[in-house]
């Protein structure tokens, strides 16, 4: 037999093709072939939602190949991806192969794996099976969906609040999440209360306690309301004699967290390794893939797209040996600890994601992985690893102790047994405060008299929940049953694309933009951007994959409803009903009402009674403008000392002898590549921003030389033409690439492949 084997990335190609040997060429699709045309009517709601498709303009020469390899082969095996998409993708394939007439006479087979393994790749050819046509279907349905909400929603918002904006199926419910976390955090108004904590000494060992009850009854959080209050019990706290009434003791088993998920990889990856959702991915993609481990590539992790939290039997018992001869029976269960998914579909995948081989630990992969490949690598071989070790075992002690009508009480816990914790502890979404946890108490008898060293009245507020974090806006999302494993880096990516949030402290906060689009949505299509009905989207999704429900109904049943809505509010909704919010502040030169409206660089203040009074200033401009701060750069012009100046475009040097002097810089210098320019041979690319934020390459010899490059320069020498560099382009539909940088040259090699 000769077969063409097709996969997704060319590293999985190398990969698959080494194991395979003589009698199989494995080719590259790159992805999705095809897509919908970029215009609208590639949906058609009249003709019972017809699809039509279109090979992607850059993956017409892969399709080429396939065709071209299977003239030599009487087999095509399609080896995407084992989730819907990745049977999208293997339909698409053979659909378009099919409609060249490049099939006739051959087999076709489907083959998945969980691991790219030698014994995981055999196993798969041994065993084909044919494409799963209702996964195709969900995949379909997702996609039409999302393009008539794209197609539809986004005209809307040009014309009701401003040109090139866009709106999502599970992005505008995402940023909805948002914007009302946001809302809340400024309506929230902070509640006082006080705590009294006490320094005790038992004989020669201090600890510390906290007020409990006073009269008889047990102190709220809200008891102590005011400091006049909280001074007067800390008076009387210090005057007692107080003495041990009451010790209680038990013991506390701690259990493991299941393997990681897509989601939980992705949650964890932020807390502990500080890396983004689509980061994460990416260096997971790599190691699933495969990486050259003793002269053979071979794949680390299992897929890594996935809602199933099991494992398989071998690896369990592999886990089992090595916990076994690592750390001893001890921290061995009796038996495996088996995991149940809480999901119905439980996703398309058969395994969490876990270590191809627990033998292969972080310490023998120092020398194969980059840094961050490690940490993602050494995260889920723990977190692996962890879930079939023995619980922690933990004691912990509550000592009340009484004078007269006070009870002072003070909790701590003793790690008895760290079990699993010896290898994992899970990450948490918000920094805790100080807990009993881990606090150690002294040997204490009821009747023991406890000496009062310090009394402290503290006083605290309440605080606001905080504003999403990547992790925390995935487990919400989670929560509510929206999204997919594939889709949540693509979700939180969008939304930073789009500007409709920014980052801050690894937070996201909704722009001006981000929060009228929000308001827009929430105001005329509620219904649509709730949770509740994006995630029954998502079950009724699920259901087609399941072979549960035809899509094309779903379609039908989201349509009609959805478009009546959308022309009445093209029909019946002004602009200013979106984009203006009356205030009550005067116009100074009309004596009409001012307004916030929503411009080119966000929110400012204008008159109502525009065109004919002009009034306008910045929503904050009633605030004094801060004094320019003196920097320690000089002015290349005059050789004075420059200032920190706030622009339109956000902060930059400008010369303390303005306006005798003009000149200016930027805030930050520029990074030097060390990349000779071609153009002129005297200069190098420097790394600068436009006004837009976006990065670009220009030679330092500038304005004399006008050479500008907006992909980054590689010091790598062209294979092809001898160039002296290439240049590295990233795009969502091909990943990463390097490019050659002549013109004149079609050279092309795929670092990474796309999401």
């Amino acid at each position: 037999m000769s077969a063409v084997v097709v996969v997704e990335s060319p590293a999985k190609s190398k990969t698959i093709e080494k194991y395979l040997g003589k009698g199989y060429k494995v080719l590259a699709s790159y992805g999705h072939v095809r897509a919908f045309p970029k215009k609208d009517g590639s949906v058609d709601p009249e003709n019972n939602f017809k699809l039509t498709y279109e090979v992607i303009k850059d993956k017409e020469k892969r399709i080429a190949a396939i065709e071209k390899a299977l003239k030599r082969a009487d087999t095509l095996i399609l080896a995407s991806d084992l989730d819907r998409e990745g049977e999208a993708i293997a339909w698409h394939v053979k659909d378009e192969l099919e409609s060249r007439g490049a099939l006739e006479g051959k087999t076709i087979q489907r083959i998945t794996f969980n691991e790219i393994t030698k014994t995981a790749i055999h196993h798969a050819i041994k065993k084909p099976s044919n494409i799963n046509m209702p996964l195709v279907d969900a995949q379909q349905a997702r996609s039409a969906l999302d393009y008539l909400v794209g197609f539809t929603l986004s005209p809307l918002l040009w014309r009701k609040v401003r040109g090139g904006l866009s709106a999502g199926r599970v992005q505008s419910v995402s940023l909805r999440l948002i914007c009302e976390r946001e809302q809340y955090i400024r309506d929230f108004k902070p509640k006082e209360y006080w705590t009294i904590e006490a320094s005790c000494q038992h004989q020669t060992s201090p600890f510390t306690s906290q007020l409990h009850a006073m009269k008889g009854k047990t102190l709220s959080k809200f008891a102590l309301d005011h400091g006049v209050a909280a001074r007067k019990a800390a008076k009387q706290v210090e005057q007692g004699r107080f003495s041990v009434a009451d010790i209680q003791k038990k013991k506390a088993k701690q259990q493991p967290a299941p393997p990681f998920i897509t989601s939980s990889l992705q949650m964890d990856a932020s807390r502990k390794l500080g890396f983004t959702a689509r980061k994460t991915m990416q260096i997971a993609q790599k190691l699933y893939e495969g990486i050259e481990v003793d002269g053979e590539p071979v794949g680390l992790i299992t897929y890594m797209r996935t809602d199933s939290i099991a494992l398989s039997s071998d690896a369990l018992a592999d886990m089992r040996d090595y916990i076994d001869a690592t750390w001893g029976k001890d921290y061995l269960p009796t038996k495996p600890r088996i995991f149940k998914s809480k999901s119905k579909n439980a996703q398309e995948a058969h395994e969490a994601i876990r270590p191809t081989a627990i033998t292969r630990t972080p310490a023998l992969m120092k020398t194969t992985l980059d840094a961050d490949a490690l940490k993602l690598y050494t995260l889920i071989w723990k977190r692996a690893l962890a879930s079939q070790m023995n619980p922690a075992i933990l004691d912990q002690v509550r000592v009340d102790m009484k004078s007269k009508d006070l009870v002072l009480r003070a909790n701590g816990s003793v790690l008895t047994f760290p079990g699993f914790r010896k290898l994992y502890i899970e990450g948490t979404d918000e920094p805790s405060s100080q807990s009993d946890k881990d606090r150690l108490l002294p040997a204490m008898q009821v009747g023991d008299a406890i000496d009062i060293k310090e009394v402290l009245p503290k006083q605290h507020f309440t605080e606001p929940k905080p504003r999403f974090s990547e992790a925390t806006l995935v487990k919400e999302l989670e929560s509510h049953g929206i999204g997919r494993p594939s889709t949540y880096a693509t979700i939180l990516n969008v939304l930073r694309e789009r500007k409709y949030v920014n980052m801050e402290k690894k937070r996201f906060i909704p722009t001006d933009v981000g929060e009228i689009v929000s308001r827009f949505l929430s105001t005329y299509f509620k219904d649509i951007i709730h949770t509740g009905f994006t995630a029954d989207i998502e079950d009724k999704l699920d259901a087609v994959a399941r072979g549960e429900r035809e899509w094309r109904p779903l379609l039908h049943d989201f349509w009609i409803p959805f478009k009546e809505r959308v022309d009445d509010t093209m029909e019946n909704v002004k602009r200013s009903d979106v984009t203006h919010e009356e205030t009550d502040e005067i116009c100074t030169e009309c004596g009409k009402a001012m307004a916030i409206k929503l411009g080119r660089y966000g929110k400012f203040l204008a008159c109502t009674g525009y065109p004919e009074c002009k009034q306008a200033r910045p929503l904050d401009g009633d605030a004094e403008a801060p004094e320019p701060e003196l920097s320690d750069q000089k002015c290349e012009l005059c050789g004075e000392f420059m200032l920190i100046k706030q622009g339109r475009y956000g902060k930059f040097l400008g010369c303390s002898k303005y306006p005798e002097c003009k000149g200016i810089q930027p805030l930050e210098k520029p990074k030097d590549t060390g990349i000779a320019c071609p153009d002129c041979g005297e200069g190098t690319f420097l790394e600068k921003k436009s006004r837009r934020g976006k990065v670009f390459y220009s030679c330092s010899k500038y304005p004399k030389c006008k050479k500008a490059l907006w992909n980054k320069p590689i010091e790598k020498a062209c294979p092809e033409c001898h160039a002296p560099f290439v240049t590295e382009k990233i795009t969502k539909r091909r990943g990463t690439e390097h490019v050659c940088a002549a013109d004149d040259c079609q050279w092309i090699e795929q670092i990474e492949a796309p999401e």
